[in-house]
């Protein structure tokens, strides 16, 4: 199991974003729990992580699982005061790059993004991120497999750390270096959204620009073309057939 007070010693610190690092055996979500701990009033800074979520939630309603500590499943809370809303949805985007980063930097596996909130490797999805919102508070939910087998992922279009031949995946070591990262990149946005070299730091992790996408958006509609950008509120600029569009939420599919 993982050692809060090792992970709290190394990660809150004087000054520092993180105040609090808990593990817990399991739970439903580490989401559902934080956006609890929100609505009470918590301030920023809260990590969560569990060895296993018993009721693991994605976007657009979809569930999560992995066996116990195979996984590596933890939610911040973050309360970015004076951040206009429109900007918000850089923050799973910030959490991508951290989480990329952090993969290819501990455990030499070529990770890169598919936006709005995949880690992926190839085409195969390493990791996932949840952003969820109460008042002026967000939960961003991580879930990245670390030892899961082929026969263990919850989908064929998967992988884990184990499978990708990571050179160590170690949970701890992981999730220090996402956090760390996560820090600096929050840090730094909160500070000045427009002035933090975020987009330039997402587009060089993304592997979803220049490539042709299939757009399936809120409501049931579908959008085709070339995915050109990504503008300063964080939305995907696909270009389709006769304009530019502007994504704010959606389901990408990378087109072969």
């Amino acid at each position: 199991m993982l050692d809060p007070s090792a992970l709290s010693q190394l990660l809150v610190t004087a000054g520092g974003l993180w105040r609090d690092v808990t593990v817990v055996p399991q739970t439903g979500s580490t989401n559902a729990d934080l956006l609890e701990q929100a609505r009470a009033g918590a301030a920023e800074g809260l990590v969560l992580v569990a060895e296993e979520q018993t009721a693991g939630r994605g976007r657009l309603g979809r569930t999560w699982s992995a066996p116990p500590r195979a996984a590596l499943t933890f939610s911040v809370l973050l309360r970015p005061a004076g951040v206009p809303p429109s900007q918000l949805g850089w923050l799973p985007l910030l959490t991508g790059v951290a989480v990329a980063a952090a993969v290819r930097g501990q455990a030499g596996v070529p990770a890169s993004l598919k936006w709005p909130n995949d880690v992926l490797v190839g085409e195969r999805k390493l990791a996932g991120i949840l952003a969820e919102a109460h008042g002026d508070a967000v939960v961003v939910g991580v879930g990245l497999n670390v030892t899961l087998s082929q026969d263990e992922l919850p989908v064929p279009t998967a992988t884990s750390l184990f499978i990708e031949d990571a050179k160590s995946a170690d949970r701890a070591e992981l999730l220090a270096a996402i956090l760390t990262g996560l820090a600096r990149r929050y840090q730094d946005w909160r500070a000045g959204p427009d002035d933090a070299g975020l987009r330039q730091d997402y587009l060089r992790w993304c592997a979803t620009i220049g490539r042709e996408v299939r757009v399936e958006l809120p409501g049931g509609a579908v959008l085709t073309g070339t995915a050109e950008d990504v503008d300063d509120a964080g939305r995907l600029v696909v270009r389709a057939p006769g304009n530019l569009v502007a994504v704010g939420a959606g389901d990408v599919v990378h087109v072969r």
